[in-house]
């Protein structure tokens, strides 16, 4: 057994998420056998590492500095191996501005969109291209910060005089806001988890999520408020495509360990596209990630045990 840190909360926007994902985490390294240390993530973050000496580090953390590189960075310099993808595709995965254009320019199906920091609008009159881009992209439009996960800031624009409000919310959370156009369909989420052995990542199956609220971003983490199908009703053949065009969003965008690709079924065409990948992955009783696992007939546990068996 491994003497590890689990790396949770944090001072981000989704601290209360990751700190349930690493209490969870913890828990589970405990029933395995492992000598666990929290760390609440803050200013003494290198210093309690350097006391706690672990051989990993399992990063729990969602949101700024856990899922954009930053505490990946640390480790590395640090010497201490971690769980889930690298430096380069943690930064790739949490701005989904850059993700998008990624996968715009391999071909990858996700929704039309435009993205603008607030130079573009204090500075260079973006605000006049607005109704351009709302006839490109039609309504309703979603609009959302570029590096916030958790549907933080995330709003939807049914008609032009919902735009402004939408963009200063979405402002409040960042400084590049993303404006997509809306696909009106089923939510669907293929996580995948690497093979210890190499070869071919395990792609798991599809979940479905659909909220019982009119907020079905938010619904998403709290129980009850959100139902989930897994694995999802689909055909085999879509279940395959779903299943395809994930692997091929983590292979472009360069993940490892484990992650999670969330989608949208067009409800009029059946066509698939891809909204954004998740280099860190919720943890939580609510969390997509687990229940794919669980319906692959891997428990808790055993999936907790698997990452940091990759991680090492």
């Amino acid at each position: 057994m491994s003497r590890v840190a689990v790396l949770k909360g944090g001072r981000s926007l989704e601290r209360q998420i990751s700190l349930k994902s690493g209490a969870r985490v913890q828990d589970a390294l405990e029933r395995l056998g492992h000598d666990v240390v929290g760390i609440d993530v803050g200013h003494d973050l290198v210093g309690r590492l350097r006391e706690a000496a672990p051989e990993v580090a399992f990063v729990a953390l969602h949101g700024r500095d856990g899922e954009d590189g930053t505490v990946q960075e640390l480790l590395e310099a640090a010497g201490i191996p971690y769980t889930g993808s690298g430096v380069s595709a943690c930064i790739r995965c949490a701005d989904k501005v850059l993700a998008k254009h990624h996968m715009r320019d391999a071909g990858i199906p996700t929704p039309d969109f435009f993205a603008f920091n607030e130079t573009a609008f204090k500075e260079l009159g973006a605000a006049d291209a607005l109704p351009a881009i709302q006839e490109r992209l039609g309504f309703p439009v979603v609009v959302k910060p570029s590096n916030q996960g958790s549907a933080l800031g995330m709003k939807m624009a049914r008609g032009p005089e919902e735009v402004p409000g939408a963009l200063v919310a979405a402002f409040s959370y960042g400084d590049k806001v993303l404006l997509e156009r809306h696909v009106d369909g089923r939510d669907l989420a293929v996580s995948i988890l690497d093979r210890a052995e190499g070869g071919r990542p395990l792609v798991l199956p599809v979940v479905e999520a659909t909220p019982h609220e009119d907020d079905r971003y938010e619904a998403r983490y709290e129980i009850g408020r959100t139902e989930f199908v897994c694995p999802a009703a689909l055909t085999d053949e879509l279940t395959q495509r779903a299943q395809d065009l994930a692997l091929q969003v983590w292979e472009l965008l360069g993940c490892a360990g484990f992650g999670r690709i969330d989608l949208m079924l067009d409800r009029f065409d059946d066509e698939l596209y891809v909204l954004e990948a998740n280099a860190i992955p919720g943890l939580t009783d609510t969390s997509l990630f687990p229940q794919a696992a669980d319906a692959a007939g891997i428990g808790f546990d055993e999936l907790i045990g698997r990452v940091v068996e990759l991680a090492l």
